[in-house]
């Protein structure tokens, strides 16, 4: 059993960061909840841990997005040399090929590629508005709300880029590079 080490850093960028950055949502959001929604006061110890919390959440997307954008994309755009016809090791190539997979470039790629950087900016305005307000973001509803759908839109972005990653992987996998060997089957007599 052997995974490349292009196909590992693809899952490390979708699976790791991506889905951990997701999950992580949740919290965010209680965060606001409990400081601009519900009014509990926060100790010192407990905005520290949502302000750590909210900017780990940020560079999380800082790191998927960049390694997705200067790791992972070139290795999708490569283009293949003249004369190649098996597009497997090329998968921009491979699924603008076909009428029938060139729509998830078309549309998937395009959309990925630029709603992805939402979610970083977003984020870290989130957590320089909750790092500044703290406690009393509740008693500035305009600013409130502008969090909440800065936080939202960082959602969203990260659940349009995860799945069009995903959707592009399974049709066009990015695959390549030197062969990580995980497990090796003893022979069968």
């Amino acid at each position: 059993m052997e995974i490349t080490v292009r196909d590992a850093v693809t899952v490390l960028h979708g699976m790791g960061f991506g889905a951990i950055l997701l999950l992580g949502f949740s919290g965010a959001f209680f965060i606001l909840y409990s400081s601009a929604f519900a009014g509990h006061p926060w100790t010192g110890r407990q905005r520290s841990v949502a302000n750590g919390y909210l900017i780990g959440l940020a560079v999380l997307a800082w790191i998927a997005v960049l390694a997705g954008a200067y790791i992972v994309y070139p290795w999708y755009r490569a283009a293949p040399p003249p004369g190649v016809i098996d597009f497997a090791d090329y998968p921009k190539r491979l699924l603008t090929a076909s009428p029938l997979t060139s729509g998830w470039h078309d549309v998937g790629m395009e959309w990925k590629e630029h709603c992805a950087w939402f979610s970083p900016i977003a984020l870290t305005a989130v957590a320089a508005i909750v790092i500044r307000y703290g406690g009393r973001l509740g008693a500035f509803p305009g600013l409130r709300n502008a969090v909440v759908a800065l936080l939202a839109l960082a959602f969203l972005s990260t659940g349009v880029a995860g799945f069009f990653g995903a959707m592009l992987n399974k049709y066009a996998p990015v695959r390549g590079g030197p062969e990580i060997v995980l497990m090796k089957s003893e022979g069968h007599g």
